[in-house]
Protein backbone atom coordinates (compact mmCIF):
# COMPACT_ATOMS: atom_id res chain seq x y z
CA UNK A 1 0.00 0.00 0.00
CA UNK A 2 1.06 3.49 -0.62
CA UNK A 3 2.50 5.48 2.46
CA UNK A 4 -0.69 7.21 4.20
CA UNK A 5 -2.73 4.90 3.27
CA UNK A 6 -4.72 1.46 4.53
CA UNK A 7 -6.51 -1.13 2.76
CA UNK A 8 -9.79 -1.75 3.03
CA UNK A 9 -10.65 -4.30 0.12
CA UNK A 10 -10.81 -4.67 -3.20
CA UNK A 11 -13.40 -3.75 -5.69
CA UNK A 12 -12.64 -2.77 -9.18
CA UNK A 13 -9.65 -1.18 -7.78
CA UNK A 14 -8.25 -0.96 -4.44
CA UNK A 15 -10.35 0.27 -1.72
CA UNK A 16 -8.22 2.71 0.76
CA UNK A 17 -8.95 5.03 3.88
CA UNK A 18 -6.53 7.96 3.78
CA UNK A 19 -4.96 8.51 7.04
CA UNK A 20 -4.66 12.31 7.13
CA UNK A 21 -8.26 12.19 6.97
CA UNK A 22 -9.20 9.57 8.78
CA UNK A 23 -9.98 12.00 11.38
CA UNK A 24 -13.04 12.62 9.65
CA UNK A 25 -14.89 9.98 11.38
CA UNK A 26 -16.76 6.62 10.46
CA UNK A 27 -19.42 4.38 10.51
CA UNK A 28 -19.23 0.45 10.26
CA UNK A 29 -23.34 -0.64 9.98
CA UNK A 30 -24.73 -4.00 8.88
CA UNK A 31 -26.66 -6.92 10.55
CA UNK A 32 -25.22 -9.48 13.02
CA UNK A 33 -23.33 -12.12 10.89
CA UNK A 34 -22.40 -9.76 8.14
CA UNK A 35 -18.62 -9.43 8.79
CA UNK A 36 -18.39 -6.20 10.54
CA UNK A 37 -16.30 -7.18 13.46
CA UNK A 38 -13.89 -8.72 10.96
CA UNK A 39 -13.82 -5.04 9.24
CA UNK A 40 -12.85 -3.71 12.49
CA UNK A 41 -10.13 -5.63 13.36
CA UNK A 42 -8.70 -4.64 9.47
CA UNK A 43 -9.47 -1.03 10.22
CA UNK A 44 -7.55 -1.27 14.04
CA UNK A 45 -4.61 -3.30 12.49
CA UNK A 46 -4.04 -0.73 9.73
CA UNK A 47 -4.04 1.77 12.02
CA UNK A 48 -1.50 0.36 14.47
CA UNK A 49 0.32 -0.93 11.26
CA UNK A 50 0.42 3.24 10.36
CA UNK A 51 1.90 4.19 14.02
CA UNK A 52 -1.35 5.00 15.31
CA UNK A 53 -2.85 3.84 18.95
CA UNK A 54 -6.43 2.34 18.67
CA UNK A 55 -9.13 1.85 21.26
CA UNK A 56 -12.00 -0.66 20.62
CA UNK A 57 -14.73 -1.85 22.64
CA UNK A 58 -14.63 -5.84 22.55
CA UNK A 59 -18.46 -6.84 22.79
CA UNK A 60 -18.04 -10.46 22.03
CA UNK A 61 -14.00 -10.59 22.71
CA UNK A 62 -13.28 -11.44 19.28
CA UNK A 63 -11.08 -8.62 19.07
CA UNK A 64 -8.73 -10.10 21.61
CA UNK A 65 -7.86 -12.01 18.83
CA UNK A 66 -5.38 -9.31 17.27
CA UNK A 67 -3.00 -9.60 19.99
CA UNK A 68 -1.85 -13.08 18.70
CA UNK A 69 -0.57 -14.33 15.50
CA UNK A 70 -2.82 -15.14 12.69
CA UNK A 71 -3.34 -18.88 12.04
CA UNK A 72 -3.56 -18.45 8.10
CA UNK A 73 -6.58 -19.94 7.75
CA UNK A 74 -7.66 -21.19 4.71
CA UNK A 75 -10.97 -18.54 3.92
CA UNK A 76 -8.05 -16.13 4.54
CA UNK A 77 -5.35 -17.09 2.35
CA UNK A 78 -8.60 -17.42 -0.55
CA UNK A 79 -9.85 -13.91 0.22
CA UNK A 80 -6.25 -12.80 -0.29
CA UNK A 81 -6.07 -14.27 -3.36
CA UNK A 82 -9.02 -12.81 -4.66
CA UNK A 83 -7.87 -9.28 -4.37
CA UNK A 84 -4.09 -10.13 -5.36
CA UNK A 85 -2.40 -9.45 -1.89
CA UNK A 86 -0.56 -11.88 0.08
CA UNK A 87 -1.22 -13.21 3.30
CA UNK A 88 1.45 -12.71 5.87
CA UNK A 89 0.25 -13.33 9.45
CA UNK A 90 0.77 -10.85 12.33
CA UNK A 91 0.17 -9.74 16.27
CA UNK A 92 -0.31 -6.61 17.27
CA UNK A 93 0.68 -4.81 20.23
CA UNK A 94 -2.08 -5.07 22.88
CA UNK A 95 -3.14 -3.77 25.89
CA UNK A 96 -6.29 -4.92 27.67
CA UNK A 97 -8.91 -3.10 29.99
CA UNK A 98 -11.67 -4.01 31.76
CA UNK A 99 -13.78 -1.29 34.59
CA UNK A 100 -14.08 -4.39 36.75
CA UNK A 101 -10.55 -5.15 36.21
CA UNK A 102 -11.02 -9.10 36.03
CA UNK A 103 -9.78 -9.46 32.02
CA UNK A 104 -7.22 -6.31 32.06
CA UNK A 105 -6.52 -3.21 33.97
CA UNK A 106 -8.76 -1.12 36.15
CA UNK A 107 -10.70 1.48 34.39
CA UNK A 108 -11.61 4.21 36.82
CA UNK A 109 -12.86 7.78 36.91
CA UNK A 110 -13.78 9.41 39.94
CA UNK A 111 -17.24 11.11 40.72
CA UNK A 112 -16.25 14.56 39.77
CA UNK A 113 -14.28 14.17 36.33
CA UNK A 114 -17.35 12.86 35.44
CA UNK A 115 -19.90 14.94 36.19
CA UNK A 116 -23.48 15.66 37.11
CA UNK A 117 -24.92 15.63 33.65
CA UNK A 118 -23.21 11.90 33.11
CA UNK A 119 -23.70 10.41 36.32
CA UNK A 120 -27.61 11.76 36.22
CA UNK A 121 -27.96 10.18 32.63
CA UNK A 122 -26.65 6.79 34.54
CA UNK A 123 -28.82 6.71 37.39
CA UNK A 124 -31.63 7.52 35.23
CA UNK A 125 -32.75 10.50 37.46
CA UNK A 126 -35.57 12.80 36.51
CA UNK A 127 -35.04 16.96 36.19
CA UNK A 128 -36.05 17.27 39.93
CA UNK A 129 -33.51 15.10 40.91
CA UNK A 130 -30.59 15.81 38.38
CA UNK A 131 -31.33 19.15 40.07
CA UNK A 132 -30.34 18.04 43.54
CA UNK A 133 -27.39 16.14 42.46
CA UNK A 134 -25.82 19.39 40.74
CA UNK A 135 -26.53 21.12 43.93
CA UNK A 136 -24.39 18.68 45.63
CA UNK A 137 -21.69 19.24 43.26
CA UNK A 138 -21.97 23.15 43.76
CA UNK A 139 -21.48 22.36 47.08
CA UNK A 140 -18.95 19.89 47.06
CA UNK A 141 -17.10 22.71 45.37
CA UNK A 142 -17.72 25.34 47.47
CA UNK A 143 -16.87 23.21 50.61
CA UNK A 144 -13.41 22.11 49.16
CA UNK A 145 -14.60 18.28 48.85
CA UNK A 146 -13.23 15.70 46.94
CA UNK A 147 -16.15 13.52 45.27
CA UNK A 148 -14.24 10.30 44.36
CA UNK A 149 -15.84 7.51 44.81
CA UNK A 150 -19.64 6.64 45.72
CA UNK A 151 -19.10 6.48 49.01
CA UNK A 152 -18.30 10.29 48.94
CA UNK A 153 -21.59 11.16 46.88
CA UNK A 154 -23.52 9.31 49.26
CA UNK A 155 -21.79 11.51 52.63
CA UNK A 156 -22.50 14.40 50.44
CA UNK A 157 -25.85 13.74 49.78
CA UNK A 158 -26.60 13.48 53.49
CA UNK A 159 -24.89 16.35 54.06
CA UNK A 160 -27.32 18.32 51.42
CA UNK A 161 -30.53 15.96 52.94
CA UNK A 162 -29.60 17.70 56.78
CA UNK A 163 -28.79 21.49 55.56
CA UNK A 164 -31.75 21.00 53.02
CA UNK A 165 -33.23 24.34 54.26
CA UNK A 166 -30.43 26.62 54.01
CA UNK A 167 -29.43 24.83 50.76
CA UNK A 168 -33.14 25.62 49.25
CA UNK A 169 -33.16 29.38 50.25
CA UNK A 170 -29.94 29.56 48.06
CA UNK A 171 -30.18 27.41 45.41
CA UNK A 172 -34.05 26.49 44.80
CA UNK A 173 -36.01 23.66 46.71
CA UNK A 174 -33.86 20.32 47.88
CA UNK A 175 -36.33 17.36 48.60
CA UNK A 176 -35.27 15.02 51.09
CA UNK A 177 -37.68 12.48 49.15
CA UNK A 178 -35.36 13.13 45.99
CA UNK A 179 -32.34 12.65 47.83
CA UNK A 180 -33.68 9.41 48.76
CA UNK A 181 -34.43 8.55 45.44
CA UNK A 182 -30.93 9.40 44.31
CA UNK A 183 -29.52 7.25 47.20
CA UNK A 184 -31.36 4.06 46.19
CA UNK A 185 -30.17 4.50 42.53
CA UNK A 186 -26.49 4.63 43.94
CA UNK A 187 -27.35 1.81 45.77
CA UNK A 188 -28.79 -0.40 42.80
CA UNK A 189 -25.42 0.82 40.63
CA UNK A 190 -23.42 -0.68 43.22
CA UNK A 191 -25.39 -4.22 43.65
CA UNK A 192 -23.95 -4.03 39.26
CA UNK A 193 -20.68 -3.83 40.65
CA UNK A 194 -20.10 -0.56 39.14
CA UNK A 195 -18.51 0.51 41.83
CA UNK A 196 -15.53 -0.51 40.80
CA UNK A 197 -15.49 2.24 37.94
CA UNK A 198 -15.26 5.16 40.24
CA UNK A 199 -12.14 5.85 42.26
CA UNK A 200 -8.40 6.54 42.10
CA UNK A 201 -5.99 6.03 40.27
CA UNK A 202 -8.09 7.59 37.41
CA UNK A 203 -7.19 6.69 33.92
CA UNK A 204 -4.81 8.71 31.78
CA UNK A 205 -5.81 9.38 28.69
CA UNK A 206 -2.00 9.42 27.61
CA UNK A 207 -1.69 6.14 28.74
CA UNK A 208 -4.44 5.21 25.82
CA UNK A 209 -1.72 6.78 23.38
CA UNK A 210 1.05 4.96 23.31
CA UNK A 211 3.00 3.07 20.35
CA UNK A 212 5.26 -0.06 20.75
CA UNK A 213 9.16 -0.03 20.40
CA UNK A 214 8.66 -0.90 17.16
CA UNK A 215 6.37 2.10 16.16
CA UNK A 216 3.76 0.41 15.84
CA UNK A 217 0.24 1.76 17.51
CA UNK A 218 -0.88 -0.04 20.85
CA UNK A 219 -4.18 -1.36 20.53
CA UNK A 220 -6.28 -0.60 23.67
CA UNK A 221 -9.14 -3.14 23.72
CA UNK A 222 -12.34 -2.66 26.63
CA UNK A 223 -13.32 -5.99 27.75
CA UNK A 224 -17.04 -4.89 27.19
CA UNK A 225 -18.92 -8.40 27.59
CA UNK A 226 -19.93 -8.00 30.64
CA UNK A 227 -19.65 -4.36 30.40
CA UNK A 228 -22.82 -4.88 28.18
CA UNK A 229 -25.61 -6.38 30.89
CA UNK A 230 -25.58 -2.96 32.21
CA UNK A 231 -26.08 -0.89 28.97
CA UNK A 232 -26.09 2.70 30.71
CA UNK A 233 -23.19 1.88 32.07
CA UNK A 234 -21.04 1.68 28.93
CA UNK A 235 -23.18 4.25 26.69
CA UNK A 236 -22.15 6.60 30.02
CA UNK A 237 -18.69 5.30 29.84
CA UNK A 238 -17.98 6.27 26.17
CA UNK A 239 -19.65 8.95 26.48
CA UNK A 240 -17.37 10.36 29.50
CA UNK A 241 -14.44 8.88 27.21
CA UNK A 242 -14.95 11.52 24.48
CA UNK A 243 -15.37 14.10 26.90
CA UNK A 244 -12.05 13.72 28.64
CA UNK A 245 -10.58 13.60 25.43
CA UNK A 246 -12.21 16.27 23.90
CA UNK A 247 -11.45 18.32 27.05
CA UNK A 248 -7.69 17.02 27.55
CA UNK A 249 -6.27 17.02 23.72
CA UNK A 250 -4.43 20.37 22.50
CA UNK A 251 -5.63 21.70 19.09
CA UNK A 252 -3.58 20.38 16.69
CA UNK A 253 -5.39 20.96 13.35
CA UNK A 254 -4.90 18.56 10.53
CA UNK A 255 -2.02 16.14 10.83
CA UNK A 256 -0.84 13.25 8.28
CA UNK A 257 -2.55 10.71 10.57
CA UNK A 258 -4.17 10.54 13.68
CA UNK A 259 -3.16 10.93 16.99
CA UNK A 260 -5.90 7.98 18.01
CA UNK A 261 -9.01 6.40 16.72
CA UNK A 262 -11.72 5.13 18.82
CA UNK A 263 -14.00 2.47 17.83
CA UNK A 264 -17.29 2.40 19.62
CA UNK A 265 -19.04 -1.00 18.91
CA UNK A 266 -22.75 -1.20 19.93
CA UNK A 267 -23.38 2.78 19.25
CA UNK A 268 -27.20 3.04 19.31
CA UNK A 269 -26.07 2.44 22.85
CA UNK A 270 -24.96 6.13 23.19
CA UNK A 271 -28.38 7.39 22.08
CA UNK A 272 -31.17 5.26 23.10
CA UNK A 273 -33.24 7.45 25.46
CA UNK A 274 -30.48 9.97 25.39
CA UNK A 275 -32.06 13.14 26.69
CA UNK A 276 -31.19 16.16 24.18
CA UNK A 277 -28.67 17.70 26.21
CA UNK A 278 -26.49 14.93 25.43
CA UNK A 279 -27.01 13.93 22.21
CA UNK A 280 -26.25 17.28 21.30
CA UNK A 281 -23.17 16.84 23.35
CA UNK A 282 -21.77 13.97 21.31
CA UNK A 283 -22.66 15.63 18.29
CA UNK A 284 -20.67 19.09 19.23
CA UNK A 285 -17.69 16.61 20.24
CA UNK A 286 -17.79 14.49 17.27
CA UNK A 287 -17.82 17.67 15.34
CA UNK A 288 -15.04 19.33 17.06
CA UNK A 289 -12.67 17.01 18.19
CA UNK A 290 -11.35 16.43 14.54
CA UNK A 291 -8.91 19.40 15.22
CA UNK A 292 -7.37 17.54 18.30
CA UNK A 293 -6.68 14.68 15.66
CA UNK A 294 -8.88 12.09 16.83
CA UNK A 295 -10.82 9.78 15.05
CA UNK A 296 -14.34 8.19 16.08
CA UNK A 297 -15.94 5.43 14.34
CA UNK A 298 -19.20 4.09 15.27
CA UNK A 299 -20.10 0.22 14.71
CA UNK A 300 -23.60 -0.59 14.53
CA UNK A 301 -26.41 -2.75 13.08
CA UNK A 302 -28.73 0.14 11.33
CA UNK A 303 -27.59 3.41 10.38
CA UNK A 304 -31.08 4.72 11.86
CA UNK A 305 -29.62 3.74 14.87
CA UNK A 306 -27.35 7.01 14.89
CA UNK A 307 -28.90 10.52 15.16
CA UNK A 308 -28.95 12.87 11.81
CA UNK A 309 -27.18 15.17 13.10
CA UNK A 310 -23.83 12.91 14.01
CA UNK A 311 -24.56 10.82 10.79
CA UNK A 312 -23.91 14.01 8.87
CA UNK A 313 -20.07 14.24 10.75
CA UNK A 314 -19.16 10.62 9.59
CA UNK A 315 -17.46 10.87 6.34
CA UNK A 316 -15.85 7.12 5.90
CA UNK A 317 -18.21 4.62 5.73
CA UNK A 318 -18.24 0.66 5.08
CA UNK A 319 -21.80 -0.51 4.58
CA UNK A 320 -22.39 -4.72 5.02
CA UNK A 321 -25.62 -6.27 3.99
CA UNK A 322 -28.86 -5.04 5.65
CA UNK A 323 -32.20 -7.60 5.74
CA UNK A 324 -35.32 -5.89 4.59
CA UNK A 325 -38.11 -7.98 6.77
CA UNK A 326 -39.80 -5.11 8.19
CA UNK A 327 -41.02 -1.66 6.99
CA UNK A 328 -38.36 -0.29 9.85
CA UNK A 329 -35.44 -2.45 7.82
CA UNK A 330 -36.79 -1.14 4.31
CA UNK A 331 -36.56 2.53 5.44
CA UNK A 332 -33.02 1.42 6.71
CA UNK A 333 -31.75 0.26 3.78
CA UNK A 334 -33.35 3.18 1.44
CA UNK A 335 -31.72 5.48 4.45
CA UNK A 336 -28.10 3.75 3.97
CA UNK A 337 -28.39 3.85 0.02
CA UNK A 338 -29.12 7.73 0.59
CA UNK A 339 -26.13 8.48 2.45
CA UNK A 340 -23.87 7.22 -0.53
CA UNK A 341 -22.66 8.85 -3.39
CA UNK A 342 -24.16 6.85 -5.90
CA UNK A 343 -22.44 4.68 -8.57
CA UNK A 344 -24.22 4.22 -11.95
CA UNK A 345 -22.62 0.52 -12.46
CA UNK A 346 -25.52 -0.80 -9.41
CA UNK A 347 -28.43 -0.33 -7.68
CA UNK A 348 -27.24 0.40 -4.25
CA UNK A 349 -30.77 0.06 -2.25
CA UNK A 350 -30.46 -3.66 -3.92
CA UNK A 351 -26.35 -4.33 -3.25
CA UNK A 352 -27.25 -3.57 0.68
CA UNK A 353 -29.61 -6.33 0.38
CA UNK A 354 -28.09 -8.87 -1.45
CA UNK A 355 -24.35 -8.27 -0.37
CA UNK A 356 -22.34 -11.67 0.52
CA UNK A 357 -20.79 -12.18 4.04
CA UNK A 358 -17.30 -10.40 4.16
CA UNK A 359 -18.62 -8.06 1.19
CA UNK A 360 -19.23 -4.14 1.74
CA UNK A 361 -20.05 -1.04 0.08
CA UNK A 362 -17.36 1.13 0.65
CA UNK A 363 -17.14 5.44 0.56
CA UNK A 364 -14.19 7.25 1.77
CA UNK A 365 -13.31 10.55 1.85
CA UNK A 366 -10.97 11.48 -1.46
CA UNK A 367 -7.60 14.03 -1.25
CA UNK A 368 -10.21 17.10 -1.21
CA UNK A 369 -12.79 15.84 1.20
CA UNK A 370 -15.20 14.66 -1.08
CA UNK A 371 -16.88 10.92 -0.36
CA UNK A 372 -15.76 8.84 -3.40
CA UNK A 373 -18.72 7.17 -5.17
CA UNK A 374 -19.51 3.77 -3.69
CA UNK A 375 -17.87 0.64 -4.59
CA UNK A 376 -18.95 -2.63 -4.18
CA UNK A 377 -15.85 -4.23 -2.18
CA UNK A 378 -14.23 -7.73 -0.83
CA UNK A 379 -12.82 -7.14 2.54
CA UNK A 380 -9.20 -7.55 3.38
CA UNK A 381 -8.28 -10.63 5.71
CA UNK A 382 -6.93 -9.63 9.21
CA UNK A 383 -3.40 -10.45 9.76
CA UNK A 384 -3.86 -11.66 13.64
CA UNK A 385 -6.14 -14.20 14.69
CA UNK A 386 -9.65 -13.75 14.13
CA UNK A 387 -11.55 -14.91 17.26
CA UNK A 388 -10.66 -14.05 21.23
CA UNK A 389 -7.24 -15.03 22.80
CA UNK A 390 -7.58 -17.66 25.78
CA UNK A 391 -7.85 -16.85 29.29
CA UNK A 392 -4.05 -18.15 29.60
CA UNK A 393 -2.68 -15.65 26.45
CA UNK A 394 -4.59 -12.42 27.70
CA UNK A 395 -2.85 -12.76 31.26
CA UNK A 396 0.42 -13.01 29.77
CA UNK A 397 0.15 -10.03 27.45
CA UNK A 398 -1.61 -7.90 30.87
CA UNK A 399 2.18 -9.29 33.02
CA UNK A 400 3.82 -7.83 29.97
CA UNK A 401 1.74 -4.44 29.80
CA UNK A 402 3.50 -1.00 29.79
CA UNK A 403 0.88 -0.04 32.40
CA UNK A 404 1.54 -2.60 34.63
CA UNK A 405 1.19 -2.14 37.81
CA UNK A 406 -0.27 1.48 37.58
CA UNK A 407 -4.07 0.75 37.85
CA UNK A 408 -4.03 -2.30 39.01
CA UNK A 409 -4.45 -1.21 43.20
CA UNK A 410 -6.79 1.03 44.40
CA UNK A 411 -5.83 4.03 46.06
CA UNK A 412 -8.45 5.94 48.69
CA UNK A 413 -7.18 9.42 49.82
CA UNK A 414 -8.98 11.49 51.78
CA UNK A 415 -12.05 12.91 50.21
CA UNK A 416 -15.73 14.32 51.41
CA UNK A 417 -16.45 10.91 53.08
CA UNK A 418 -13.17 11.00 55.40
CA UNK A 419 -13.69 15.20 55.71
CA UNK A 420 -17.57 14.64 56.48
CA UNK A 421 -17.10 12.06 59.14
CA UNK A 422 -14.19 13.98 60.64
CA UNK A 423 -16.29 16.99 61.12
CA UNK A 424 -18.94 15.13 62.63
CA UNK A 425 -17.13 13.49 65.09
CA UNK A 426 -15.18 16.96 66.25
CA UNK A 427 -19.11 18.46 66.18
CA UNK A 428 -20.14 15.86 68.93
CA UNK A 429 -19.69 15.69 72.42
CA UNK A 430 -16.37 14.19 74.14
CA UNK A 431 -19.10 11.43 75.99
CA UNK A 432 -20.77 10.57 73.37
CA UNK A 433 -20.28 6.98 71.85
CA UNK A 434 -18.61 7.24 68.33
CA UNK A 435 -20.40 7.09 64.88
CA UNK A 436 -20.78 3.96 63.15
CA UNK A 437 -18.77 3.66 60.13
CA UNK A 438 -20.13 2.78 56.90
CA UNK A 439 -23.52 4.58 57.49
CA UNK A 440 -24.54 8.24 55.95
CA UNK A 441 -22.28 10.93 57.37
CA UNK A 442 -24.35 14.04 58.56
CA UNK A 443 -22.10 17.17 59.48
CA UNK A 444 -22.11 20.66 60.44
CA UNK A 445 -22.64 23.60 57.84
CA UNK A 446 -18.74 25.44 57.12
CA UNK A 447 -15.42 25.20 55.13
CA UNK A 448 -14.10 21.75 55.06
CA UNK A 449 -10.92 22.64 55.90
CA UNK A 450 -11.98 24.30 59.14
CA UNK A 451 -12.93 22.01 62.14
CA UNK A 452 -15.27 23.46 65.42
CA UNK A 453 -13.85 23.07 68.31
CA UNK A 454 -15.02 20.08 70.21
CA UNK A 455 -17.91 21.31 72.45
CA UNK A 456 -17.26 21.89 75.89
CA UNK A 457 -17.51 18.92 78.09
CA UNK A 458 -20.71 19.22 80.31
CA UNK A 459 -20.69 18.80 84.23
CA UNK A 460 -23.07 16.00 85.41
CA UNK A 461 -25.65 17.31 88.01
CA UNK A 462 -25.23 15.82 91.94
CA UNK A 463 -26.55 12.44 92.09
CA UNK A 464 -29.83 12.10 93.71
CA UNK A 465 -30.83 9.93 96.61
CA UNK A 466 -32.41 6.94 96.04
CA UNK A 467 -36.65 7.88 96.73
CA UNK A 468 -38.52 5.64 99.30
CA UNK A 469 -41.84 4.23 98.80
CA UNK A 470 -44.60 6.19 100.32
CA UNK A 471 -46.76 4.86 102.81
CA UNK A 472 -50.19 4.25 102.45
CA UNK A 473 -51.22 6.80 104.97
CA UNK A 474 -48.75 9.72 103.34
CA UNK A 475 -50.48 8.55 99.66
CA UNK A 476 -54.26 9.04 101.35
CA UNK A 477 -53.17 12.66 102.90
CA UNK A 478 -51.40 13.21 99.80
CA UNK A 479 -54.69 12.91 97.22
CA UNK A 480 -56.36 14.35 99.47
CA UNK A 481 -54.55 17.70 99.38
CA UNK A 482 -54.40 17.37 96.04
CA UNK A 483 -57.95 17.24 95.58
CA UNK A 484 -58.68 20.47 97.68
CA UNK A 485 -56.20 22.54 96.05
CA UNK A 486 -57.78 21.41 92.33
CA UNK A 487 -61.25 22.09 94.02
CA UNK A 488 -59.91 25.75 94.91
CA UNK A 489 -58.74 26.01 91.77
CA UNK A 490 -62.10 25.52 89.85
CA UNK A 491 -64.12 27.54 92.16
CA UNK A 492 -61.69 30.73 91.58
CA UNK A 493 -61.33 30.16 87.52
CA UNK A 494 -64.92 29.99 87.88
CA UNK A 495 -65.59 33.29 89.21
CA UNK A 496 -63.18 34.84 87.52
CA UNK A 497 -64.62 33.50 84.11
CA UNK A 498 -68.26 34.96 85.36
CA UNK A 499 -66.65 38.19 86.25
CA UNK A 500 -65.42 38.66 82.45
CA UNK A 501 -68.71 37.27 80.92
CA UNK A 502 -70.41 40.33 83.04
CA UNK A 503 -68.32 42.57 82.04
CA UNK A 504 -68.86 42.10 78.57
CA UNK A 505 -72.92 41.53 78.98
CA UNK A 506 -73.56 44.92 80.20
CA UNK A 507 -71.38 46.59 77.46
Amino acid sequence: MPDGEILIGMSSKPETLRLKLANRHGLVTGATGTGKTVTLQGLAEGFSRAGVPVFAADIKGDLSGLSQMGDGATPFVKRAQEIGVDYVADRFPTVFWDVFGEKGHPVRTTISEMGPLLIARLLDLNDTQEGVLNIAFRVADEQGLLLLDLKDLRAMLSFVSEHAKELSAEYGNVSTQSVGAIQRQLLVLENQNAANFFGEPALEISDLMRTALDGRGIVNILAADKLMENPRLYSTFLLWLMSELFEELPEVGDLDRPKMVFFFDEAHLLFNDAPRALVESVERVVRLIRSKGVGIYFVTQNPLDIPDSVLSQLGNRVQHALRAFTPRDQKAVRAAAETFRQNPAFNTEEAITNLRVGEALVSTLGDKGAPSMVERTLIAPPAGRVGPASDAERKTIIADSPVRGRYDKTIDRESAYELLAKRRLASEPQDAPPARSGGSVPSTWGEAEREPAPAPKRERAPARAPSRRASTAERVVTNMASSAARSIGTQIGRAIFRSILGSMTKR
